[in-house]
């Protein structure tokens, strides 16, 4: 064993998972040998370092923006087996995620919750009756899916008394079949913070810039810390490149890539107000015109929808969301909800990312396998492409079991089926709904509006009733409950900047945009009284606000 080298019991007392202590992470970063460093914090690095970490290895993750700001952050936000990769014949692929659904459930089952998802059939569309009739029998079958949530299949009256929005004159009927939704940032976050507490070291806005290597094996990384210009080496008997879309950039420091490369595609979702599309559940339907189907989602005071599915080779840092790609789903949602009439100027958010495909000739975007696969370079390096949200526990034990074979150490198996993904687990519905009953009678004993109940919930599961503890009857509760969470995502979930707080902490920027403005001032007063730095640094952040509220 190589003198310095990390053991993952000797960390020592575990500091508050803040950025108020990022000057003691980097230095524990420095100065140890880890058995396994990860690049990429997304919701694949973070299965990693929770999976290795809990077997026992010493394990640190750097992330060059912050966690889940790439893919893990801007999916569709579902939990989902991949109905649609049965017409690739991804039998395999949909059994294991199908099945990964329920396992995630009952890790964290405020964060991952059942929901119907409504899939109508209407004329001139690519779905036939008898077709998704037997498509989802098989879908059922093959994720395992319980007798109560198995797919029912609808005539037209029963499917418009479900969704009365959808066309009459073309409806035909429909499908109900069990899916589950979550917000992939929080779990990527939950996740994070689990493995942090299982003894692994993460930070985030660390770049890693080129290979440490030994007798030509990698045996570390160069970085420099984004928000102080820092350069740092950290040094791993194993280093894993988990980075979305950036694997190949990583891939690269050992060469030209030869064989499998990566295929970008590009997924943009909007956000709408649910007034203007009030559809009462989720709702999956195709687009005639080029046999793609899209989601339409409510949530809180806002309907999301996505996705598109076309080919990237731009910034992978700055994605933008096109009028072509606005007008796209639009179009879609005016052409199924014939009624809404949505126009540019509803849309009030959006996001846009990057799904890391594996290349293959010869197919389109929306053709090309969903699979992961690992590759090994002749440094060392190991990569991880491809695969989904839904799959990253799989995904994540198939790494570790690598890392684990090439340190040639005894090992206990793959944990992560039993770990939750909070320190106080509800456990199951049935819990969670008695909970939400406590936190709706919290909120309205704070006189807050009633939509903060599941928005708590869905975010902060039972760490809701010790922010709620910080709100007031005696001031304006809106703003108080915003600063309490600050102040409780500064402390525990490593928040740097206010795109952190905001969008992947909260959600708020998408699905709570009104409640923003409300609790500016307050917010930027505790910045002030909080977090070290002076006048100018809270009126950078005031100006990142502004940005990001743009």
């Amino acid at each position: 064993m190589e003198e310095g080298r990390l053991k993952s019991t000797e960390m020592g007392e575990r500091l508050d998972f803040s950025n108020l202590n990022r000057a003691q992470f980097l230095s524990q970063l420095e100065a140890n040998t880890f058995d396994l460093l990860v690049i990429g914090g997304g919701i694949t690095g973070a299965g990693i370092a929770l999976d290795a970490a809990a077997r026992g290895l010493s394990v640190a993750l750097i992330e060059k923006d912050d966690f889940a700001s790439g893919t893990s952050g801007k999916s569709t936000k579902l939990i989902h087996g991949g109905l649609r990769y049965l017409k690739q014949f991804e039998f395999g692929l949909v059994k294991e995620v199908g099945q990964e659904r329920a396992v995630l459930h009952n890790l964290a089952p405020h964060l991952v919750v059942p929901e119907k998802m409504l899939l109508p059939l209407i004329e001139g569309g690519s779905m036939g009756r008898i077709m998704t009739s037997i498509g989802l029998y098989i879908y059922d079958f093959l994720a395992d899916v319980e007798s109560d949530d198995k797919r029912k299949m609808l005539d037209k009256e029963e499917t418009l008394d479900i969704e009365p929005l959808l066309p009459e004159d073309r409806l035909l009927g429909g499908s109900l079949y069990a899916e589950y939704r979550t917000d992939d940032a929080r779990l990527t976050i939950e996740v994070i913070k689990t493995a942090y507490l299982h003894g692994a070291l993460l930070v985030n806005y660390v770049r890693g810039n080129e290979a440490i290597e030994k007798d030509g094996k990698i045996i570390g990384v160069k970085c420099t810390d984004q928000l102080t210009g820092k350069e740092l080496n950290i040094k791993a008997e194993i280093v894993v490149n988990a980075t979305g879309p950036w694997v190949d950039d990583i891939r690269s420091w050992n060469g030209p890539i030869k064989g499998k490369r990566l295929y970008l595609t590009k997924g943009v979702h909007l956000v709408v107000p649910h007034a203007k599309l009030p559809v009462r559940q989720a709702i999956y339907f195709d687009v005639p015109r080029d046999k793609r189907m899209i989601f339409c989602i409510p949530r809180l005071s806002v309907t999301y929808i996505g996705t598109t599915d076309t080919y990237y080779e731009g910034d992978k840092d700055s994605i933008e969301v096109s009028e072509g790609d606005t007008d796209y789903l639009l179009t879609a949602v005016n052409r199924t909800f014939p009624s809404v009439e949505l126009e540019m100027k509803d849309v009030l958010s959006s996001w846009a990312g990057i799904r890391p495909l594996i290349y293959e000739d010869g197919k389109s975007a929306s053709e090309i396998s969903r699979k992961d696969e690992i590759f090994t370079a002749p440094n060392g390096l190991v990569s991880i492409a491809g695969g989904k949200l839904t799959g990253y526990r799989k995904m994540a034990e198939r790494v570790v079991d690598l890392v684990v074979e090439k340190l040639g150490t005894k090992s206990e198996s793959c944990k992560t089926r039993e770990i939750p993904l909070t320190p106080d687990p509800l456990g199951n519905t049935e819990k969670v709904n008695q909970f939400r009953d406590k936190l709706a009678s919290w909120v309205e004993a704070k006189h807050l509006p009633p939509i903060y109940v599941d928005y708590l919930l869905q975010n902060y599961g039972t760490n809701a009733e010790h922010i709620l503890n910080e709100v007031s009857r005696n001031s304006i509760p809106v703003k108080q409950l915003l600063r309490a969470e600050l102040q409780y995502c500064i402390t525990n979930e490593m928040v740097a900047t206010v795109a952190d707080f905001l969008i992947r902490r909260t959600g708020r920027l998408y699905f709570l945009p009104e409640t923003i403005a409300e609790g500016e001032v307050d917010v930027f007063h505790h910045l002030q009284t909080t977090w070290p730095g002076s006048p100018e640094f809270i009126a950078l952040v005031r100006e990142e606000w502004t940005q990001t509220m743009a």
